[in-house]
């Protein structure tokens, strides 16, 4: 149990609410430090949109088409419903924990700990991923700045790569570590300008693919939003996993909720906020791309594999000319780095949460005195990244490959839970309105239920060796392996914390009336 000690507090401490005579719902973080717009600009910034939308457009293309559009909605509703599960839960528990806290409240110590795992090693091995894309857009961009090609080739110097993406994790770190003032002042330059070109990219590729002076310029078609045109389920599946992906990230925005202003309902509104803007973005550049480029294989086309995998690039040139087209590298590096600044955010957080609750050792809880930050979580979170990503580098190509592919299972994990723990966590209230059926009830179930159907789907695909990058390890994908190995990886870990935090495990710590606990200096 939780020890209050009446008398003043000194250094690092966890004491209850109730003892303080305080209704403050923090852990010594910042207050009032974000507001409506900061929060939505984190939320988009930590998803990523221009990274994604070049990384996503062309895969999703070769599984479904035309239809790309059609499926970017199909995986926004979703996420739109396990979207109004988080604003529910925040109003009720506005905790930094958010996932962790909510689901421990709803389901018990032992499936919170997973969620909250979920969420810690899904953006552990985001975090890398975009260390990596950052590193080697930051090398395309000067090779294109100089016009040479020996510096464009520095990315694919495995030394050089890892060393500069260490130097990227650790520039973000130190703006992580300095708290959510430094955090936000940088995050609206980066946003605004990705979120400026895009715009400036969406309507010349519209003006060109008019014009009629590209050959494989197509016409828009409403048909394009029909998600019953995909010409099978499996091709439906699959775009729909690329979809989810690229929405991960905007619960940001609900981890920041003790340093917001109106913490109990100004997050939620930034989430459904952020999700309208990324949901917005998406669309235009998809049906733009698919007007100006098309869906064949060759050339500029987006289902061409030699360009799949970084689409602006293909794209930069031919849609904004030769000055204007640096500005789309500029700002997928700008996205890249700007989701690698806040993804931080939710991973020190939630580890914080469950340091404060016991979960995780009482190191973890403690706040810069100066900065009002998790310091230390922030550390953590940035030192294993580093070693995950030099390690995977250097180990094998595939491995890291096959990580990423993983991903997708973890997202769908701790969001399904979420959704479900809101519905458990509100079934008393469900009778009381209308509104509270719908939005606390049977929306995020649905959300819940879609996402546990894309869940188990990705892990029987992931079975297949041909799932990721081919590779199997007796037999079996990959993917599989490293997914199942990385939730079991948690399990373990949990049973270790088990043995040093039983009170939490017992459930003697965090409960549905147990209050907030704050983290004093």
């Amino acid at each position: 149990m939780v020890q209050v000690d009446p008398r003043p507090q000194t250094g690092d401490t966890v004491t209850s609410v109730a003892a303080t005579g305080s209704d403050t719902r923090g852990k010594g973080l910042s207050g009032n430090s974000v507001g409506l717009l900061g929060s939505a600009v984190i939320g988009v910034s930590t998803v990523a949109p221009v990274y994604c939308l070049t990384s996503t457009l062309g895969p999703t293309v070769g599984e479904v088409g035309v239809q790309m559009p059609a499926v970017f909605l199909a995986g926004f509703l979703p996420m739109l419903l396990v979207a109004f599960a988080y604003r529910e839960l925040n109003k009720a528990v506005p905790d930094c924990g958010t996932s962790f806290t909510w689901t421990v409240k709803a389901f018990g110590p032992r499936i919170g700990w997973m969620c909250g795992w979920g969420l810690v090693i899904a953006t552990i091995i985001v975090l890398s991923n975009l260390a990596g894309v950052a590193t080697s857009f930051f090398y395309l961009l000067l090779g294109e700045l100089t016009g040479s090609q020996f510096i464009a080739d520095l990315d694919g110097n495995k030394a050089a790569h890892v060393l500069t993406c260490l130097v990227f994790i650790a520039a973000a770190t130190a703006i992580s570590y300095r708290g959510m003032t430094a955090t936000k002042g940088v995050q609206y330059a980066l946003v605004g300008l990705q979120l400026a070109v895009l715009a400036v990219f969406i309507v010349m590729a519209v003006i060109k693919a008019q014009s009629g002076d590209f050959a494989g310029s197509i016409d828009f078609s409403w048909t394009w939003l029909d998600p019953f045109a995909v010409q099978s389920f499996s091709a439906f599946t699959a775009g729909l996993s690329l979809s989810i992906f690229m929405f991960w990230g905007w619960d940001a925005c609900l981890t920041v909720n003790e340093e917001t202003s109106g913490s109990a309902k100004t997050p939620g509104r930034a989430a459904l906020l952020a999700m309208l803007v990324l949901i917005g973005s998406y669309l235009l550049t998809a049906v733009a791309s698919q007007m100006f480029s098309g869906v064949g294989d060759k050339g500029a086309g987006l289902g061409n594999p030699a360009t799949s995998d970084n689409v602006f690039a293909a794209l930069a040139n031919p849609v904004m000319g030769t000055v204007l087209g640096v500005l789309l590298f500029v700002a997928v590096l700008a996205s890249a780095a700007a989701s690698l600044q806040t993804t931080f955010i939710p991973v020190a957080r939630t580890v914080l949460a469950m340091s404060a609750y016991e979960a995780l050792p009482p190191s973890f809880a403690r706040i810069h005195p100066r900065f009002r930050s998790p310091g230390r979580a922030t550390i953590a979170a940035g030192t294993a990244t580093g070693v995950f990503y030099a390690v995977m580098s250097f180990l094998s190509e595939n491995v890291l490959i096959d990580t990423i592919y993983a991903l997708g299972l973890m997202i769908c994990f701790y969001y399904a839970i979420t959704a479900f723990a809101c519905a458990w966590f509100f079934r008393r209230d469900l009778r009381n309105s209308m509104r509270d059926l719908l939005f606390k009830g049977i929306f995020p179930a649905l959300g819940g239920v879609l996402l546990a159907a894309v869940f188990f789907k990705t892990l029987i695909d992931m079975w297949n060796p041909a799932y990721g990058s081919g590779s199997s390890v007796f037999g079996v994908g990959s993917v599989f392996v490293i997914g199942v190995g990385l939730l079991l990886v948690g399990f373990v870990i949990m049973l270790v914390m088990q043995r040093r935090s039983p009170a939490f495990f017992r459930g003697e710590v965090l409960t549905r009336s147990t209050p907030a606990l704050v983290v004093e200096e």
